[in-house]
């Protein structure tokens, strides 16, 4: 039985190259409805990879940003008082923050713009006269300096007993871990889009060996060494891994360039100022292309490797 497929199979390869095949034909096919099939999987995984990378990237850029402007102002609110004037109360404590070490500049809020503050959630042509609206101080700090925030509360808590400091820490801390919360989850939906294109390689891994399990079974009986028969597999698949690595990381990179267009058009408007304050100028930048870059490599690799783990497993059962 294996004598007479031995023999088959030679008589097969003989005859193909004595009509004008070419002697090196590949063991797999170059080109064929599942490797098509494959590539299309592949594409599609790496688009969703990129775009989830790329979107990590901006949310943790977006979020340093705003760290890095919370952290270099604070804030004093001045609540009115009855019996207290409310503007002499200002005065002193923007003259208190002015005189504290490492700080920068000092901006007063009129009672007009303190109100204007609160018209996006109340609405317009509200009367505020009634309304104890608090007056505002934003404090600028110095770069690469530290301010002396603890003298700063405790004389405004000596002289100005209605006036509130609020460094804006616990909005730091919640916005550090929201950006480390969607690095985290980004990197979960890339773990699970790996996995997902490691089976789908490995079924069309063990579908292209089942197709030609004749001939790698005679190559396997003359004497073909498994390192061969896997290089072969290993080779065709990490061409169809890299032919759809590229597809879809650069569906994805011209995603980000088209989205980042779209947002500039959007500038100024609600829906514009939404996004903008999610995912700060959507400019995914160099280190962002660099990232989808290297998902589709990774993919491109991934794909290779896990062929050839699985002409590797299966050749030892025939063995």
């Amino acid at each position: 039985m294996v004598a007479n497929r031995i023999l088959l199979a030679l008589k097969t390869r003989r005859d193909e190259r004595r009509a004008g095949r070419n002697a090196a034909m590949p063991l797999v096919p170059a080109a064929s409805i599942s490797g098509r099939a494959l590539v299309t999987v592949i594409a599609i995984m790496t688009f969703l990879a990129g775009l989830t990378a790329g979107a990590a990237q901006l949310v943790a850029s977006a979020s340093s940003d705003w760290r890095s402007s919370v952290a270099t102002e604070i804030t004093i609110q001045v609540r009115p008082v009855t019996g207290r004037a409310v503007d002499q109360d200002v005065n002193r404590a923007a003259s208190l923050a002015r005189a504290t070490d490492g700080v920068d500049a000092v901006r007063v809020y009129t009672r007009e713009e303190s109100e204007r503050l609160l018209e996006p959630w109340l609405g317009t042509g509200l009367a505020f006269d009634e309304l104890p609206i608090p007056r505002l101080i934003v404090v600028k700090l110095k770069d690469g300096q530290t301010a002396d925030l603890a003298g700063l509360r405790k004389a405004l808590g000596d002289q100005v007993r209605n006036a509130v400091l609020d460094d804006h820490r616990v909005w730091v801390q919640r916005l550090a871990t929201m950006a480390h919360s969607i690095v985290v989850l980004a990197l979960a939906v890339l773990a699970l889009v790996l996995v997902a294109t490691s089976l789908a390689v490995a079924f069309a891994t063990q579908g292209a060996m089942a197709g030609n399990r004749d001939i790698i079974e005679v190559l396997h009986f003359v004497g073909a060494s498994d390192g061969y028969i896997a290089d072969e597999f290993q080779g065709h698949f990490l061409r169809l891994g890299l032919k759809g690595g590229a597809l879809g990381g650069g569906a994805a990179a011209i995603f980000f360039i088209l989205a980042q267009m779209g947002a500039g058009a959007w500038t100024a408007t609600p829906g514009g100022d939404q996004i903008e304050a999610l995912f700060g100028s959507f400019v995914l930048g160099i280190p962002g292309y660099l990232a989808v870059l290297g998902v589709a490599v990774a993919v491109a690799l991934l794909t290779g490797l896990v062929s050839r783990g699985t002409v590797s497993r299966t050749l030892r059962t025939i063995s």
